[in-house]
């Protein structure tokens, strides 16, 4: 190469390498050596690229790796292609190793102890090399190729059938040594000697060990290490339940309706009272590690083999999961979400006819095009069953707080123990939820609702007291006015045979003891304060009298002035009286205030409310806006009150239903005070105040009202609420419901419902879950809201919402799931279904609420957790003692059982390490030299098949 001091620019000098760079060596003569020099020029283009500039080219990180990448080249040779793969860490070091039981490594470095390497293969179909001599002379070219590059790195061929893993290889370990790998499997037949640890330790010795010698005899000390791979029997195996009910059956029991159900995994979750999920989690593999030791001897070995896997040093836990989980295409997905999907498309068909019955009767009658036959009506049978769980298995007052999230409340729906939402949970599951089906089971479900309203039946999963909870849907609102109605039907219906049998029994008393004979019939009627429930108020008596036996009349319009004279009787009886008020007096008499028994306010739903909104607000009245809407009630208070107290005033209603429209002056403020001290004293007497401005205006409605308003106490009253004609507006609300309207309802009830249900299922102390859930009910309130104001349309794009709002659902119940079988599997080792849930969720976040997942999102999960010493009889009770109903069982030929279960998988490591240097000088100081491991046998496999890779180093 020409000097730099002869190069004039940094453009000439940039030329002059790019000629060398690209200069052809024509002494390479046969096409080998030109194969060899297109490898060697390869390696050294990767080797100077280092891992940075090859991640920044292109570098693939390898699936199964977090620190594991791949570089490949196309090579041709002899009218061949091949493909040579450089695999590389990221962070790299100096030593080359890695350790032993890393659970990330390559299969080539599990089973050779290497760290970066290059492998070298045909590309076939099978993608070895079948011909002997072509892998030999294939793995040379790679030799001589990293040989003049002066590189370390071993390289690897694979040969022989692809099944039987089997690869050669070589590794150039400087000036002196050479390192070989060779690697086969045997897939069956495995000698008996090999299944045990002894056959094992003298297959490695007798590598090293000359031919003439008694390994058995002999000591040779190697290291070894050991990792031993168990797995629990599939945690739904339905051969448990067939060998209870053998068993049961034997004994005279009834398996098939007893013990199948006991065997099912999801028994005490909430979702079980409608369908039974998947298991989840399959099961786990626990893998025992046995760390680095030194052995000497075949009879060592025959001890480890006898060894409990309890003694390991190690355990890991591997959970595995369904399937399912993350491919949705795959097995029958039943559950709320799914069942959801079709309750949304029945309210895209909803539109379709007026009535409800249209649907029944469409197929007969060329209805809606849309209803074919394959929208099955469930049989009667399966509607008669599902109206005897809704009517007539137990009609106890519902827990309407159970389940409820504290968001709950934001979806307009019904609470999960509510007639409805136990409606709406059912229509889920009859017919595939098509509209048809849905159509009969409400036709049936309304017919049920009037049979109990004729027939003054309790309405089940209803409250019949109490207000109505405007927070919910119109239909519960509905049906809980309509149990009150009921229930108030109910106490009028028995307060009047009561009434009628009472004075059916007086009359014959009358006949024997009074000589008047029936003439007295006549005398025998209620008194006025006689209530239709058996209370009887008597009448009160003035407090200066002493209850002499005379009566008060009203006073005259000064307080002093008393009538002593007997008055009518209608003035003197006090009627409805709930008890004194305190120490409140009356304005105009020396009496006590009473508190008379008034009717409750009368309960409306929410269009009622609306409806007598839009009639107020007709009248214009908006000064007097809040007394009209309130006037009958009112009236009703005002007639109860001067019936309690027949000397009442206006002021003195006021003084006790509206206090803050009763003024008292500030120089009188401690007079009442005092006159709590002495009640008895005329002094303090009459009490003091006026009405405030409002009430004082004239022509106030209230004051009107207080005249009109007749002395009646509350029993004797029209009341506020008749049931008879409430109820039946009711029932003709439902029976004539538009059906778009009624799956609206539906679909809201049915998604809080469903959600409530998940919210009971208990999953310890997962708070990913918690967050998860809360997630989903703030999800779901703007989602369903557009339902609440009628503003859908067929096909209206709130439909594919509420189909994505199904999917993110599905994802939360998949989730929830897991979350409960590990907390059921782990409930004496919290710890571990938290850890193991805490990677899961990480693994299935991606996936959550979306229908496709990212080309980032990893495609299997594979964290393991480390299992404390506490925790391992946790997990060893997880393998139960296989049965002969369960699957064949072979003849244990292994050791280290754990609960009788052998490893599914063993893997030993044997090697030995001498100190050596790479230096060819006979004596060379030991500061100089390294140790290294000069033999290594990698074991791997069962009682059927075992695989074998050797590694050996040796002196060139």
């Amino acid at each position: 190469m020409a000097s730099s001091s002869k190069v004039e620019s940094d453009s000439e000098d940039e030329a002059l390498d790019e000629e060398v760079e690209h200069f052809d060596d024509f002494t390479l003569a046969s096409s080998w050596e030109r194969f060899i020099s297109e490898i060697e020029a390869v390696c050294r283009q990767w080797m100077s690229d280092g891992p940075k500039n090859l991640l920044e080219k292109g570098a693939v990180l390898l699936e199964f790796s977090k620190n594991l990448y791949k570089v490949k080249f196309e090579l041709k040779y002899a009218l061949k292609s091949y493909l040579m793969e450089y695999y590389f860490e990221k962070s790299n070091t100096d030593d080359g190793k890695v350790s032993d039981w890393n659970f990330n490594l390559h299969d080539l470095q599990l089973c050779f102890g290497v760290k970066d390497f290059l492998v070298i293969a045909p590309q076939s179909a099978s993608g070895v090399v079948l011909d002997a001599p072509e892998s030999s002379k294939l793995l040379s070219a790679v030799a001589i190729a990293l040989s003049n590059c002066s590189s370390l790195l071993p390289a690897f061929v694979p040969v022989h059938d692809p099944s039987r893993k089997a690869y050669i290889g070589i590794q150039n370990r400087g000036t002196v040594f050479t390192r070989r790998f060779e690697s086969d499997h045997i897939g069956s037949q495995v000698p008996v000697k090999l299944m045990h640890l002894e056959g094992l330790y003298e297959l490695f010795v007798s590598k090293f060990a000359y031919s003439t010698l008694d390994i058995s005899v002999h000591l040779f000390k190697v290291h070894f290490t050991m990792k031993l791979t168990y797995r629990t029997l599939s945690f739904d195996d339905d051969n448990d339940v067939q060998e209870t009910d053998a068993e049961m059956t034997e004994s005279g029991g009834n398996p098939a309706s007893d013990i199948y159900s006991k065997a099912q995994w999801d028994d005490d979750c909430p979702w079980s009272e409608w369908y039974s999920a998947e298991d989840p989690v399959k099961g786990f593999e626990v893998i025992a590690i046995w760390s680095e030791k030194m052995v000497e001897s075949s009879s060592e070995m025959a001890e480890l083999e006898n060894a409990s896997p309890h003694e390991a040093e190690k355990w890991i836990l591997f959970p595995i999961f369904s399937e399912n989980l993350t491919d949705g295409s795959k097995g029958n997905q039943i559950g709320f979400a799914s069942q959801l999907h079709f309750l949304v498309d029945a309210l895209d068909m909803s539109f379709e006819a007026q009535f409800m019955e249209d649907f029944v009767s469409a197929v007969e009658n060329q209805g809606p095009d849309n209803l074919t036959t394959s929208m099955v009506i469930p049989p009667p049978t399966v509607i008669d069953r599902m109206l005897k769980e809704l009517f007539h298995e137990g009609v106890q007052e519902p827990n309407f707080a159970k389940g409820e999230h504290k968001n709950s409340r934001a979806i307009k729906g019904a609470p999960l123990e509510s007639l409805f939402a136990q409606f709406c949970l059912h229509s889920l599951w009859v017919g595939n939820c098509n509209i048809r089906a849905i159509a009969v089971l409400w036709i049936e479900f309304v017919r049920e609702v009037r049979w109990c309203w004729e027939e003054s039946q309790p309405l089940p999963k209803m409250p019949a007291n109490g207000s109505i909870d405007l927070s919910t849907c119109l239909i519960n609102q509905k049906l809980q006015m309509l149990a009150i109605c009921i229930e108030s039907k109910r106490e009028l219906n028995e307060d009047y045979q009561d009434c009628i049998g009472s004075m059916d029994q007086a009359s014959p008393h009358k006949k024997e003891d009074d000589p008047f004979g029936e003439d007295s019939d006549s005398s025998i009627m209620l008194t006025p304060g006689e209530n239709f429930d058996g209370k009887r108020d008597s009448p009160s008596k003035p407090d200066d009298l002493h209850g002499s036996g005379t009566t008060v009349s009203k006073f005259s319009s000064e307080p002093e002035h008393m009538v002593l004279a007997d008055p009518k009787p209608s003035d003197c009886i006090r009627r409805g009286s709930a008890g004194v008020v305190g120490s409140m007096m009356l304005l105009k008499s020396h009496q006590r205030m009473h508190a008379p028994f008034t009717q409750d306010a009368p309960l409306m739903t929410e269009d009622m409310h609306e409806e007598r909104l839009r009639a107020v607000e007709a009248l214009g009245d908006s000064f007097n806006f809040s007394a009209q809407l309130e006037k009958e009630i009112l009236s009703t208070d005002m007639s109860a009150f001067k019936a309690a107290n027949p000397d009442a005033i206006f002021e003195d209603f006021i003084r006790w239903h509206s206090p803050g429209d009763w003024e008292i002056d500030d120089t009188q403020e401690k007079r009442p005070i005092k006159r709590l001290a002495m009640e008895d004293s005329n002094n303090d007497w009459p009490p003091c105040g006026r009405l405030s401005r409002r009430m004082s205006e004239h022509g106030n409605l209230w004051r009107k009202i207080w005249n009109d308003a007749p002395a009646l106490p509350a029993s004797e009253q029209k009341p506020l609420l008749d049931p008879n004609r409430e109820g039946e507006k009711i029932l003709h609300y439902l029976e004539t419901l538009r059906p778009h309207l009624l799956l609206e309802q539906m679909v809201c009830t049915a998604f809080r419902a469903s959600a409530d249900a998940l919210n009971q299922t208990s999953y310890g102390g997962l708070k990913q879950m918690a967050t998860k859930m809360e997630q989903l009910y703030l999800t779901m309130a703007p989602s369903l809201r557009p339902l609440q104001a009628n503003r859908l349309s067929s096909g209206s794009e709130i439909i594919d919402d509420l189909r994505r709002l199904c999917g993110v659902l599905e994802h939360v119940e998949k989730l929830l799931t897991v979350a409960a079988s590990l907390h059921r599997k782990f409930l004496q080792a919290p710890r571990l279904s938290e850890a193991i849930f805490s990677d899961y969720y990480i693994f299935f976040l991606p996936r959550m609420g979306t229908a496709s997942v990212g080309d980032n999102a990893q495609m299997d999960f594979d964290k393991k957790q480390q299992v404390r010493i506490h925790e391992r009889p946790v997990v060893s009770n997880m393998f139960t003692l296989p049965t002969a109903n369960q699957s064949w069982r072979k003849v244990l030929s292994m050791g280290n059982l754990l609960n009788g279960h052998e490893p599914v998988l063993r893997e030993i490591i044997f090697s030995i390490r001498d100190r050596v240097s790479d230096h060819y000088a006979a004596h060379v100081p030991s500061v100089y030299q390294q140790e290294i491991e000069t033999y290594r046998m990698y074991t791997c496999g069962t009682s059927n098949d075992l695989r074998v890779a050797l590694s050996v180093v040796s002196c060139d």
